[in-house]
């Protein structure tokens, strides 16, 4: 009993600490799209000169005008499921077992998920669109309550493919924009006493696909005017300045707009209920641009670097404001739980946010936030022979990146059969555009992979930082090199700080026990290879 009583003391101090109750902790809602990189409006008043410049987030940007953005935001890993799997449970990615790899993912229970947290702390919890998992509400034990708020349908997924088909293409965008607007509808005027009339806060994910390929060829000019020859001179330099890659891109950045335009659906939801000011509303993306040169599943910035603004009208001071302080996605977890006045499980890694929001400085509010730790495993469990991996861990601080290949012998994107590397058959041009698992499985099928890889001869250098066999070690100078096109780990210049950096990097592995270096095959068999 005494040790209850003790429990209950310590939530009631934490909860008088954030000025919280039963009835007013914050709602918590997650805007999480699906291989969304950073890529928005704010952000080229930033960083001028990049894709940015092409596109229009009005909704994102007004948030984070509300709120606060964050500059480097970054994932545990470029890859959906061990991104989630981070996410959710406030940890990196090597430490989530199962869940930190792709295909054959599963959640052990045991691990905290903030969501399923939450519900047992008085929240009603939900999804619309691609699910939380693994630990996710379809996987878990709800006592017959509904967790999948899709009954008004799932086409927003393949945004241009059904607005692209439709006779009038702006009414087509309006249609699913609506399908958007009565799926959270149908979450926030569920029946029952828990509904948002009620006293219990609410956790909500939000998580559509459309950026996610496949898209419409022509549809980024088509459905939301971006021309793709505005984004000559604003591809990174290991990309082909060519109109392929150029369409391609805009495409992309047409469903980012889509999706944009999807929160503002939110915001009037909440709006209209009446729990936007009590709402914390969280904006981001589980990793960068798919099918591209060193996006998706890769240790650069392109993949790891995500968008990431809070708006919360009840716990952030001075709003406005953008901080450079390092954030790993992880850290919402902590900062979600903090929030609601609840204790954060000591197995988190991950640290709050709180402190951030309701700091009143810009740039880098905390010293301590001055590097994020990223890595990878497995992908697509068909990329190479034997279902293996592709072992990597990186540092990230404001000058360097530092990235550690844990088995160099092996393809960063997978076998290469039928391009001169191995035996096999030459693919066809179809099959790179539409079957990711044709060659380099890694490396999502794609207009761009596809140029890049019937190209190759006359443009071998291309290939290679797409596909290429990666050193041990890799060392870039961010500041000098920003698009890092020379590897520094052989300099003996800079011996001293790859050096440095590597006894960082591995010495926050070991303190979080990570397999990689505490046991370097368990991620090299079953059940992580079947």
């Amino acid at each position: 009993m005494d040790r209850i009583l003790s429990f209950a003391l310590a939530v009631a101090v934490q909860c008088f600490a954030l000025s919280c109750s039963a009835a007013d902790r914050p709602n918590i809602v997650m805007a999480f799209a699906d291989d969304w990189g950073k890529y928005a409006s704010v952000y080229a008043t930033l960083e001028p000169g990049g894709p940015s410049d092409v596109i229009s987030t009005p909704n994102f940007d007004r948030l984070a005008a509300d709120g606060v953005l964050f500059t480097r935001a970054y994932v545990s890993a470029p890859s959906c499921t061990p991104c989630r799997s981070s996410l959710l449970s406030g940890q990196h990615f090597w430490r989530c077992g199962r869940a930190s790899i792709l295909q054959g993912a599963t959640w052990d229970f045991s691990n905290p998920a903030y969501p399923l947290i939450l519900e047992k702390a008085g929240y009603r919890i939900g999804h619309t669109y691609k699910v939380w998992s693994p630990g996710s509400p379809a996987d878990a034990p709800h006592g017959g309550k509904r967790t999948s708020f899709n009954s008004h349908g799932r086409r927003f997924n393949g945004f241009s493919q059904v607005a692209m088909k439709a006779k009038d293409r702006q009414a087509g965008k309006a249609m699913l924009l609506e399908e958007v607007r009565h799926n959270v509808r149908s979450f926030l005027d569920a029946d029952g006493d828990q509904a948002v009339d009620g006293d219990a806060p609410f956790c909500y994910w939000f998580g559509p696909t459309n950026c996610h390929r496949k898209w419409i060829a022509g549809s980024g000019k088509a459905l939301w005017g971006i021309d793709p020859d505005d984004l000559k001179g604003k591809l990174p330099p290991y990309l082909p300045d060519v109109d392929v890659v150029r369409q391609d891109v805009a495409d992309y950045l047409g469903e980012a707009q889509a999706f944009d335009a999807s929160l503002g659906v939110i915001v009037e939801e909440l709006r209209r209920v009446g729990q936007l000011n009590n709402t914390i509303l969280v904006v981001s993306g589980d990793h960068g641009i798919p099918g591209v040169t060193r996006g998706k599943c890769n240790l650069y910035d392109l993949g790891t670097s995500v968008p990431l603004a809070i708006h919360w009208p009840g716990g952030i001071n001075n709003p406005g404001r953008v901080v450079d302080d390092f954030v790993s996605l992880p850290d919402l977890a902590p900062t979600f739980l903090q929030a609601a006045g609840e204790s954060i499980p000591d197995v988190m890694t991950a640290r709050s946010l709180v402190g951030i929001l309701e700091s009143e400085q810009d740039g880098q509010v905390d010293p301590a936030r001055d590097a994020v730790f990223t890595g990878r495993e497995r992908h697509v469990a068909e990329a190479r022979a034997g279902n293996k991996p592709y072992p990597q861990r990186a540092i990230r601080t404001d000058q360097y990146l530092y990235i550690i290949n844990f088995q160099p012998d092996r393809w960063p994107m997978g076998d290469a059969a039928g391009f001169g590397r191995e035996d096999g058959p030459m693919p066809s041009l179809e099959p790179l555009r539409e079957n990711t698992r044709s060659a380099f499985a890694d490396l999502d099928a794609s207009p761009t992979k596809a140029w890049v890889v019937l190209h190759r001869e006359e443009d071998p250098q291309s290939f290679e930082y797409a596909v290429g066999r990666r050193p041990r070690f890799e060392l870039y100078d961010i500041q000098a090199d920003p698009h890092c096109m020379q590897n520094l780990a052989s300099d003996v210049k800079h011996d001293a700080t790859r050096q440095a950096l590597h006894t960082r990097l591995m010495a926050e592995l070991e303190r979080t026990g990570d397999p990689r270096v505490s046991d370097d095959v368990v991620f090299e068999r079953s059940p992580f290879t079947d």
